[in-house]
C-alpha cells in the first residue's frame, strides 16, 4: 500500500510535528504537573480519541464538515482558548488541599478524557491539519479510506508516544516538590494553560 520511503518521510514530519508543543501538550503537561502522570495520561486518551474521530472524517471525506470547521474557524478557536483560559484561572486560585495525592476518582478521570478530547476538537487546524496532510502520501489509484485510517493511526501512535513522555517528565518532576509546593506546581500548571489559551487565541489559519 505505502513504499517504505514514503512512509519513513511521513513518519520523520509526524514525529517533528508531534514534538512541537501546543495546546495539546500544554493541557497534558499541566495536570501531570498538577495531579500526577495518571491526570496527564487521562487528558492524553481524550486527545487521542478527538483524533480517532477527526481521521474518521477526514477518511469518510467529510468536506463539508471540514469546510464548515475552515468557515467557523476563528470562533470555534476563541472558544477553545476560552476554555484553556479558564482551567489555567481555576488553577491559578487553587488552594492545593486536593492535590497531592496522585491518585483519580473516575469521575474526575472521565472529566480528564473529555477535557482532553475538548481541547483538540476546539482546536480548528487540527482537522485542517489532517485534511490538508494526509491526502499527500494517498495513493489516489487505490481504495482511499484505509489508507487515510492507516495514516492516522501512525499519526496517533508518533503523537501518542509523544504527548505521553510529556506527561511522564511533568509528573515525575511534580513528585520531587514537597506537598508545601504543590500551591506553586498548581499555578504553573495554570500558567502553562493560560499560555497555551492565548498561544491558540493569537494563531493564525494556515
Amino acid at each position: 500500500m505505502f513504499s517504505l520511503t514514503s512512509l519513513a518521510a511521513y513518519s520523520t514530519a509526524c514525529f517533528v510535528l508531534a514534538i512541537v508543543p501546543g495546546p495539546t501538550v500544554s493541557a497534558i503537561v499541566a495536570q501531570s504537573l498538577s495531579r500526577g502522570t495518571g491526570a496527564g495520561l487521562a487528558v492524553l486518551l481524550g486527545t487521542q480519541l478527538a483524533n480517532l474521530s477527526m481521521i474518521i472524517v477526514v477518511a469518510l471525506g467529510m468536506e463539508a464538515i471540514v469546510a464548515f470547521m475552515g468557515w467557523a474557524f476563528d470562533w470555534v478557536k476563541l472558544l477553545g482558548a476560552a476554555y484553556l483560559i479558564w482551567i489555567g484561572i481555576s488553577m491559578l486560585r487553587s488552594t492545593g488541599d486536593k492535590l497531592g495525592s496522585g491518585t483519580l476518582k473516575e469521575r474526575s478521570f472521565w472529566k480528564l478524557v473529555l477535557q482532553g478530547y475538548l481541547v483538540l476538537w476546539s482546536n480548528p487546524k487540527a482537522l485542517v491539519f489532517f485534511g490538508a496532510f494526509l491526502p499527500q502520501f494517498v495513493d489516489a489509484g487505490q481504495p482511499t479510506f484505509w489508507q487515510t485510517v492507516v495514516l492516522g493511526l501512525i499519526f496517533n501512535v508518533i503523537a501518542g508516544t509523544s504527548d505521553a513522555g510529556y506527561a511522564v517528565l511533568a509528573g515525575t518532576a511534580r513528585n520531587v516538590f514537597t506537598r508545601e509546593r504543590i500551591r506553586s506546581l498548581s499555578r504553573a500548571a495554570g500558567t502553562i494553560l493560560i499560555g497555551g489559551g492565548i498561544w491558540l487565541a493569537l494563531a493564525k489559519r494556515a
